[in-house]
């Protein structure tokens, strides 16, 4: 079973910012694969298969800096062990030092001082699984805290579309043909309108 998480902040005023758009590929993917997520505690959490494997999706409600108190809930009810956390747990965020609208797969590795996934690698002991990042750019003018609560312009917009759609894409390709094929696949520049999901 694969769990894939996507990080985001709850609540109508967070839905469109930048730092939301793990939440948006999880949304993405519960709606092609006909998954409902329901509303939990600390969690939005749905179940059901990806072209045969079986897939728990995973948007935490415990704001950005807390994410690792939801994931470690649910990793601890799936009873999910160390040592098949890392190949079967994938974290999809967004990225500042990815040009907008670049999808790029990676395993372990540090934070990139991403709040949400230091909270990830402090709750659940490691640092060892895969992420999905969606780039989001940066601007150095505004404080980083600013920035990624703030929403995109329309042509960034445009961008994070068809980003969405090819990081929920490469999330089948990992769970389906394997961490290997989906970077080969993947980790490139952008290239809008070229989606398949």
């Amino acid at each position: 079973m694969w769990i894939v998480t996507g990080l985001g902040n709850p609540g109508t005023k967070y839905t469109r910012t930048r730092h939301n758009v793990g939440f948006k590929v999880i949304d993405h993917l519960a709606e092609t694969y006909g998954m409902t997520l329901e509303e939990k505690e600390q969690y939005r959490l749905g179940r059901g298969t990806i072209d045969g494997q079986r897939v728990v999706l995973l948007e935490p409600l415990t704001f950005m800096n807390r994410s690792g108190t939801a994931v470690k809930r649910v990793l601890k009810r799936a009873a999910f062990s160390s040592d098949n956390r890392g190949d079967a747990f994938i974290v999809v965020h967004d990225d500042l030092d990815l040009e907008t609208g670049v999808v790029k797969i990676r395993k372990g590795g540090s934070s990139g001082g991403h709040r949400g996934i230091e909270s990830i690698m402090q709750e659940t002991g490691t640092r060892d699984f895969i992420r999905v990042k969606v780039g989001i750019g940066r601007d150095r003018a505004v404080p980083v805290e600013k920035y990624v609560l703030g929403s995109f312009s329309p042509a960034e917009s445009r961008l994070i579309k068809d980003a969405i759609i090819r990081a929920a894409e490469a999330v089948a390709v990992i769970v389906t043909e394997g961490i290997d094929t989906a970077m080969n696949r993947y980790n490139r520049p952008a290239q809008p309108g070229k989606a398949r999901l």
